[in-house]
């Protein structure tokens, strides 16, 4: 299983970032893939994830309205568009892949059913 994240990078709060999540290794359309993020000195939190069997999604509320997950099974791909973007975005973000059977933990932003991550990239949002 391999993930290649991109995509992360320094922005002005108020602007905008996509990261991308190639995924490999699995059967990608069977499973739900998440984004989550973690800032120095606090723990891993998940940010949004999208069932690749139904399209279901998840936000947290922190980032409803301003962050869009969307798939391409063509290309094995998880996107996170981020717009207004604010200081407090500022972290490490993660995609993990859930294989199935797809908890409904996963999908209500819950970490530990997750099968397989990502090595981050970073984003930093400066005031």
């Amino acid at each position: 299983v391999q993930f290649v994240e991109s995509g992360g990078g320094l922005v002005e709060a108020g602007g905008s970032l996509r990261l991308s999540c190639a995924a490999s290794g699995f059967t990608f359309d069977d499973s739900a893939i998440g984004w989550f993020r973690q800032a120095p000195g606090k723990e891993r939190e998940g940010v949004s994830c999208i069932s690749n069997s139904d399209g279901s999604t998840f936000y947290a509320d922190s980032v409803k309205g301003r962050f869009t997950i969307s798939s391409d099974k063509d290309k094995n791909t998880v996107y996170l568009q981020m717009n207004t973007l604010k200081p407090e975005d500022t972290a490490v973000y993660y995609c993990a892949a859930d294989l199935p059977p797809v908890s409904v933990a996963t999908m209500t932003g819950k970490i530990y059913d997750y099968d397989y991550w990502g090595q981050g990239t970073q984003v930093t949002v400066s005031s």
